[in-house]
C-alpha cells in the first residue's frame, strides 16, 4: 500500500514536470485543521515567485479534482533553498561531502538527531560522519534531512 507522500507524489510530479520544473520533494504534515502540503520545485535556472505561483495554481486544480487530502490544508510551493531538504538516496548522493542535519523517526544508538559530514550512500543507507564516527542510517528511518548551507 502506498504511503500518503507516495500518492501525492504520483499526482503532483506529472504536473510539475509538465510545467518544466523538477519535483524536488513533497512534505505533508497532517495536523488536523492546520495541515500543510509543501511542494519543493527546482530548475537549473533557479526558481522565482512566479514559478511557484504557476505550480501552485496547477497543483491546486489537480488537488481539487482528485481530492487526495480529505481535511483542510495549506498548500505551499517553494524552492528547496540553500538548506535544501533531502528526500531520496539520489539526492543524498548528490551532496556527498556536504554537512547535513538528519532527524530520525525513532532513536538510533540513543539519539534521533545527527549533524555531520555526508560520506555517501550504501544500499538503502545514508552514511554520516559525526565526531570521527560513521553512522549508517537507513533511508526509511529518516524523518527529515537538510543540507547545512556553506557561506564562503
Amino acid at each position: 500500500m502506498a504511503t500518503k507522500n507516495e500518492q501525492l507524489n504520483a499526482l503532483i510530479e506529472p504536473v510539475v514536470t509538465g510545467l518544466g520544473y523538477q519535483l524536488w520533494g513533497i512534505d505533508f504534515a497532517s495536523q488536523g485543521r492546520h495541515s500543510v502540503l509543501r511542494i519543493f520545485i527546482d530548475a537549473e535556472a533557479g526558481i522565482s515567485v512566479d514559478d511557484c505561483a504557476a505550480v501552485s495554481r496547477q497543483v491546486s486544480g489537480v488537488m481539487d479534482v482528485e481530492d487526495p487530502i480529505s481535511t483542510e490544508y495549506t498548500l505551499e510551493v517553494s524552492s528547496p533553498g540553500m538548506d535544501r531538504p533531502l528526500f531520496t538516496l539520489e539526492q543524498f548522493a548528490q551532496y556527498v561531502g556536504h554537512q547535513v542535519q538528519v532527524r530520525l523517526r525513532s532513536p538510533y544508538e540513543g539519539r534521533r538527531k545527527f549533524s555531520g559530514l555526508l560520506k555517501g550512500v550504501e544500499d538503502e543507507d545514508v552514511v554520516i560522519e559525526v565526531d570521527q564516527h560513521e553512522y549508517l542510517l537507513p533511508i526509511d528511518s529518516i524523518d527529515k534531512a537538510n543540507v547545512v548551507p556553506r557561506f564562503e
